[in-house]
């Protein structure tokens, strides 16, 4: 038995000068998909991008887990410049910025296709 690779035929190949993502593009959009990953995170991240304006976190905990998960999961989301935020008093108010709102749009798109199939 020999272990060689099946004969290329030809024209069936990616062409070499086919241009890909480069390693630092890929790294960058790793980490922004790995942000939204979560199902919980993504739960958190679609409701704040579903408003125009500001959401404040009381409005958006609900989501089956611990106030401080909740935390840990909106501190990821502005880690990753999906989200920001601001302290209004004693509530905390999030919005996305234009990287998540672009984000968002993409997995609504996703997400829509996905559930209509």
């Amino acid at each position: 038995m020999t272990n060689s690779a099946p004969a290329v035929e030809p024209g069936c190949c990616v062409p070499s000068d086919v241009a890909g993502m480069c390693a630092a593009d890929a790294e960058d959009t790793a980490a922004l998909l790995k942000a939204v990953a979560d199902p919980v995170r993504l739960r958190l991240f679609t409701r704040i991008a579903a408003v125009d304006d500001s959401l404040c976190v009381c409005d958006i905990q609900d989501v089956g887990v611990s106030q401080p998960t909740v935390s840990h999961h909106l501190k990821k989301l502005r880690e990753a410049g999906l989200v920001d935020c601001e302290r209004r008093g004693t509530w905390v108010h999030y919005w996305p910025t234009e990287l998540g709102a672009r984000l968002s749009r993409a997995v609504t798109s996703l997400a829509g296709e996905h559930i209509g199939a």
